[in-house]
């Protein structure tokens, strides 16, 4: 059977690609349609239909900008009801393309309408399932992200749905059938996914707690609920957009590629109370940066950290990006929603400062000298509870960069104090929101836990009771 996993790590995200005879089927597609198009192209294909298999959180899906550009019919499965036309699967329904069979298996859970598709190839043997967020590598969809639209849908109400589809529809298939997830490890769909993004079937039910076949609904609903951080708050933003329906990616790039000079960049700016969004290389930024502005490196976790973030997915951002990267941040912008970007600073920070504009920066330091002023420094941890409570420099705080805004209080205002992370990516988002804030006696600390092992710094893993929960 002809299946193509397109995985994209900056959302840890897949899509698949089904083409037999000269038609295919696209299942849950990213915001940017085009690799699509061009993928049928290659093998003069005509995308037939696209399936969803839920209503997404995590991302703005691609079918309704696929969907006009290609003429293929969009296919939810059942309870689904957006505002556009679409085909509502029936639980069974089978679909062809060419010779394979596409057959919707309704799973509630993760959301009510939940589908995953079982996939027969052109000799009827079943292949492989694509899953959804129904069911991943090593974990199962969290299902607590209906209540924030639906208020009877509680988490434990979904949890008991999601108990009873795995066992009545998904483990009763065949030990040899591939599993196709929608996410991989780094998704903030599950708690515990794998970084491997196909398995068996078979090897699932083996070892991804969730499929005991001795497991009661309770014992599943205690070991699925037990340690979910709260989801980020774009993710209810990001379901309404795919629900309702957004602007076309079209018209979002061509709003957001507006080059301006550092005048235009200042005055659009103030008129709109944009967000300054510095999207170069964490050392660069610490360096130089326009005052005000926040970092969230394009080589990071930049799509999911956006999402975190930035509260509102309608803030208006002016960017500033390295040369030539301009497309690719406003598209991974428009990933998770944020399609209000108004262009970008024209030649970069060097063109600010060439026209005269004051730049702002944040002290950084090696681990070595964190370790020489070790004594008497105030250590702040900016990574997630988890990580701090597996290792952490003893007299550190934990302050994770998720939860910075229900932690101001915290934050030492007069006392100078370091700040790291894992790798020092997220210690400078942490420090320049800080510094944005009028804070400006944070020291950053570079390579964070990855330098500061090799210095003569004290560690523990000891789990105090002030830790953050």
């Amino acid at each position: 059977m002809k299946i193509e996993q397109i995985y994209t790590g900056c959302i840890a995200h897949a899509a698949y690609y089904i083409e037999s005879k000269g038609e295919v089927a696209i299942f849950d597609p990213l915001r940017e349609v085009q690799p699509y198009i061009d993928r049928a192209n290659k093998d003069n294909a005509t995308i037939k239909y696209i399936f969803e298999t839920h209503f997404h959180a995590d991302f703005v899906s691609g079918h309704l900008d696929l969907a006009k550009k290609t003429g293929a019919k969009i296919v939810y499965g059942p309870t689904a009801n957006p505002n556009f036309d679409f085909i509502s699967a029936e639980d069974g329904q089978e679909f062809k393309v060419g010779d394979y069979t596409i057959k919707a298996l309704h799973t509630p859970g993760h959301t009510l309408e939940s589908t995953c598709y079982l996939l027969t190839d052109e000799n009827g043997k079943q292949h492989g399932i694509i899953t959804g967020d129904t069911l991943f590598i090593g974990d199962v969809g969290r299902p607590d992200l209906a209540q924030k639209l639906v208020e009877d849908l509680t988490q434990e109400v979904l949890a008991e749905k999601l108990f009873y589809s795995l066992r009545n529809k998904i483990m009763p298939l065949a030990d040899d059938l591939i599993v196709y997830p929608n996410h991989g490890a780094g998704s903030a769909c599950g708690k515990n996914m794998s970084k491997e993004t196909t398995d068996t079937l078979g090897n699932q039910k083996k070892t991804n707690y969730a499929l005991r076949a001795d497991m009661t609904v309770e014992e599943f609903k205690k070991e699925l609920l037990e340690g979910l951080t709260p989801p980020p708050a774009y993710f209810p933003q990001n379901v309404m957009m795919n629900i309702k329906g957004y602007e076309s990616l079209d018209n979002v790039m061509e709003k957001g590629k507006k080059p301006l000079t550092p005048q235009e960049f200042e005055t659009v700016a103030n008129q709109t109370e944009a967000l300054l969004l510095d999207v170069r290389h964490e050392n660069d930024f610490v360096k130089a940066h326009i005052p005000g502005s926040i970092f969230i490196g394009l080589h990071g976790g930049f799509a999911p950290w956006v999402g975190a973030l930035i509260k509102d997915v309608q803030q208006p951002i002016l960017l500033i990006t390295p040369d030539g990267k301009e497309e690719e941040t406003i598209t991974r912008l428009s990933r998770v929603g944020f399609d209000n970007t108004l262009g970008y600073l024209n030649g970069g920070i060097e063109a600010w400062k060439e026209a005269g504009f004051e730049t702002d920066s944040i002290e950084s330091v090696s681990p070595e000298t964190l370790a020489t002023n070790y004594d008497n420094a105030i250590v702040i941890d900016a990574r997630k509870p988890s990580e701090f409570i597996a290792e952490r420099v003893e007299k550190a705080v934990n302050i994770p960069l998720d939860y910075i805004n229900e932690h101001l209080a915290e934050v030492p205002k007069e006392e100078a104090f370091y700040v790291h992370c894992a790798g020092g990516y997220r210690s400078v988002i942490w420090a320049s929101i800080m510094k944005a804030r009028g804070y400006h006696n944070m020291i950053n600390v570079e390579k964070g836990m990855s330098g500061i092992r090799n210095t003569n710094i004290p560690l523990t893993n000891y789990v105090c009771p002030s830790t953050l929960k």
